[in-house]
């Protein structure tokens, strides 16, 4: 491996974790791997996977990990170790380009603005050219671009054999690549949807698979969550609409009802949403039905949902177009029509989402545990891996979540030497994080560190209320003290321009919300400060986690200490995990919540971070800063 990839250190701890996880496949063990910063768990889980042989899959959190594994990472190893592996990626169908809508598309001008019909031609060109359709590819149309939406499949409106294009089509190849594969690369939210779906290209991908691992694992509980509920948002119902406005063009015109319906359907789609007033509400079913015009937006909607079931239905033998959305039509009104008339219990919790254009109605499960137990079943080699599944190297709260509770577990701390290139900070005299000037004593409280630093900070909010009040206080305070570190906000681009734009200027202060807490990496001097302003527990109102509170409460169990807790120090580990990326990283992690200190939790919580020195005092910040020597400091609690 030293010889082959450049920059290669020797780490025991990726050693040990190697030979645990060939021992893991030997066996068809599950085993549940934390590894702290720094080990290499990439090359630790790919060699004895590649070494062992039999067909592997791969899920990570996202599809950039997706693409930096099949681009670089496996092809690496594999020239290293002159191993003859054929490997494929897969993602989503929205990642791909559906030729059959695209052309559908281009016949309904009217539909978009003079940026997307010139976005439609740079597809179509792609489209013509790529050889895989992944969109990721096309440089000239940015991948948040609305116009994909009218060039990509979903697995509503994908026509499958009777599709037209369907020897010509971007995801069957995929798919076809990712059966012919020894290793295959997918992400969590593939993964789930065919685990529960059976239709994302992966039905017959599992079952030959020998080893199963899953990276980042500590997202898998929530996005678990997701496919183990069920979601029925307006976007499905306006993208019916628009689709069946479009085939009803190409195969239907001479029937002027179907188009009526369906710009019906979506006046009450948009009625619905106009019942909240401001969007990001997350709310149980109880207090949604407090808003007195959403039970008669609901029922709007049903009716104006049947009459274009209707509509469809009466020219569905005209194409297959018009056939596949009346049977959407259909299985969307009884989704509608279920989630209305089945009450949450046991273990199902049923609430709405209001996004800024959108509604969502959801069920979600309070446990996916005996669920995703049903699919470990199977002989084969389970790995979960991540560098936050611990809390002080106690696994119990991630195993009860994900159903491992029979799984071996292992933990290897990061090779990084934390005592000497980091220092936790957490200042005095603030107040408590529920008082109404907490924010303004936060960004108090972190000015002369971020002037002992010299910007090059990320200060990581738990909430974007706080994130925006944050901004504007320092704005207003750089200004006075006329500080000139450059102020960067989450929102203000995409989080890969923002990053870029960070580490180019080499000095700037990012403020930032969940975005920013995990999966990304700056090394070297640009990022030497961290700040978060409170430890991220949930917020309690939300409906979900409500609802678990609640049941473990009644089960007499201690819902804070064995679920609330364990996952704010996973969370508060992700954002502690920014600072120190690689071996020559130095900077200080600034923690304001005083409860670190003045609960009785707290110690844990500051004992399953990594072994930083601890101060409270800011003249040994200042003193980390002027000067690489280790500098004596006062120990917490």
């Amino acid at each position: 491996m030293a010889a082959a990839i450049p920059g290669y250190k020797l780490r025991p701890q990726q050693i040990e974790m190697a030979q645990a996880i060939l021992e893991a496949i030997k066996q068809q063990d599950k085993l549940v791997v934390e590894a702290g910063t720094g080990t290499g768990k990439t090359l630790a889980y790919l060699v004895p996977a590649l070494l062992a042989g039999g067909k592997v899959v791969i899920s990570t959190g996202t599809k950039t990990l997706q693409d930096q594994l099949f681009l670089r990472d496996i092809p690496a190893l594999r020239d290293a170790l002159k191993l003859p592996v054929t490997v494929a990626i897969l993602k989503g169908r929205a990642n791909y380009v559906c030729r059959y809508h695209l052309d559908r598309s281009q016949l309904d001008a009217r539909l978009y603005h003079q940026e997307d019909v010139r976005h439609l031609q740079n597809i179509v060109r792609f489209a013509a050219t790529s050889p895989s359709g992944d969109k990721s590819g096309c440089n000239d149309v940015p991948e948040s671009a609305s116009v994909w939406a009218y060039a990509t499949s979903t697995r509503d409106n994908c026509l499958g054999q009777d599709c037209t294009e369907y020897k010509d089509c971007f995801v069957m190849a995929a798919r076809k690549q990712a059966l012919a594969a020894d290793v295959v690369v997918v992400n969590h939210h593939l993964f789930f949807a065919d685990v529960m779906l059976k239709d994302e290209g992966m039905a017959e991908l599992l079952p030959a698979a020998n080893t199963i691992i899953l990276d980042e694992a500590h997202q898998l509980p929530s996005t678990a969550g997701l496919f183990f509920g069920t979601t029925l948002g307006t976007g499905q119902l306006m993208e019916l609409a628009r689709d069946s406005r479009a085939e009803g063009i190409t195969s239907a015109k001479d029937f002027v009802p179907l188009p009526e319906a369906a710009s019906a359907l979506e006046k009450t789609v948009r009625d619905l949403r106009l019942v909240f007033p401001q969007e990001g509400l997350r709310l149980p079913y109880e207090r949604a039905q407090r808003f007195k015009e959403f039970e008669p937006a609901l029922t709007g909607v049903k009716e104006r949902l049947t009459d274009l079931e209707h509509a469809l239905e009466s020219q569905s033998e005209r194409a297959p177009g018009l056939d596949n959305c009346w049977q959407r039509a259909q299985a969307l009104n009884a989704q509608l029509k279920a989630w209305r008339e089945v009450a949450a219990a046991g273990n199902t919790v049923r609430w709405v989402e209001v996004y800024s254009h959108a509604v969502q109605l959801n069920t979600t499960p309070l446990s996916i545990a005996e669920t995703f137990k049903a699919q470990l079943e199977a002989p084969r080699t389970w790995i979960f891996t991540s560098a936050t599944l611990a809390v002080k190297g106690d696994f119990r709260h991630y195993q009860e979540e994900m159903g491992l509770g029979e799984a071996k577990t292992a933990y290897w701390d990061s090779p990084f030497d934390y005592a000497n290139q980091a220092l936790l900070y957490v200042p005095q005299h603030l107040p408590e994080p529920n008082t109404p000037d907490y924010t303004r004593a936060v960004v108090e409280a972190a000015l002369p560190v971020l002037q002992a630093s010299g910007g090059r900070a990320f200060l990581l909010f738990t909430s974007l209320r706080a994130m925006r009040e944050a901004h504007g206080l320092l704005r207003d305070a750089f200004e006075k003290a006329k500080l000139d570190f450059p102020l960067l906000l989450q929102g203000e681009g995409s989080r890969t321009e923002l990053l870029e734009r960070f580490r180019r200027l080499g000095n700037a202060v990012l403020v930032a919300s969940h975005s920013f807490w995990e999966g990304v990496d700056v090394r070297g001097s640009a990022l030497s400060l961290v700040i978060i302003d409170r430890l991220p527990f949930a917020v309690p109102d939300d409906p979900v986690l409500s609802a678990r509170i609640e049941k473990m409460n009644s089960e007499g169990r201690n819902a804070f200490m064995e679920y609330q807790l364990p996952q704010a120090v996973i969370t508060l580990k992700q954002g502690a995990g920014r600072l120190i990326r690689d071996e020559t990283d130095r900077g200080v992690l600034m923690i304001c919540d005083p409860r670190l200190l003045s609960k009785p939790y707290g110690k844990r919580v500051w004992q399953s971070l990594p072994p930083m020195r601890r101060t409270r005092e800011l003249l040994e910040v200042e003193q980390f800063f002027d000067t690489p020597a280790p500098v004596q400091t006062h120990a917490l609690g």
